[in-house]
This record gives C-alpha cells, sequence and structure tokens, in this order.
C-alpha cells in the first residue's frame, strides 16, 4: 500500500497507464483480427483496405513502446503476404 504522497501519486500514474496501454493493445490485436478476416473472405479490395488501416495502428505501437519493431515489422510483412497472395 502506497504511504507517502509520492507513491501514492506513482500508484495513480500506473493505473491510467495500464489501462491506456490494455487499451492500444487491444486495438493493436483487433486489427489484426480484421485484417485476417478479411483474407479469409477472399475479397482483395476488403482485405487492402483492412491492411491499410492495420499498418499505421501497428506502427503506432511501435512508437509507444508497446511492441518491439521487429514483432511490428514480422506482423506486416505477414499480413501483406497474405494480402497479396490473394491477388493472384
Amino acid at each position: 500500500m502506497a504511504n507517502s504522497a509520492q507513491a501514492k501519486k506513482r500508484a495513480r500514474q500506473n493505473d491510467s497507464r495500464r489501462l491506456h496501454n490494455a487499451s492500444q493493445r487491444s486495438a493493436f490485436r483487433t486489427a489484426i483480427k480484421k485484417t485476417l478476416a478479411a483474407v479469409e473472405t477472399g475479397k482483395y479490395d476488403e482485405a487492402n483496405a483492412a491492411y491499410q488501416k492495420a499498418v499505421p495502428i501497428i506502427d503506432r505501437s511501435v512508437t509507444h513502446g508497446q511492441i518491439q519493431k521487429n514483432k511490428a515489422a514480422r506482423h506486416k510483412s505477414r499480413l501483406n503476404a497474405k494480402v497479396k497472395a490473394l491477388k493472384k
């Protein structure tokens, strides 16, 4: 339990940041799932549009320190490969 004013403030900050991080993480996962769902439909235009919306969300996760840049690159690469496979 936080006793000092400094510790109480730090606990409040940690709670608010934890909630914000959870929201960002959820948005990241949702963007990936929406892209994969669009790929499953087999329609290139929908899948490409979903991928284009997902890329900034994935990049934002990196700049905010949610994930590492290699993980973001891996997700983007795999999603893009699945989207491009539909074009053939």
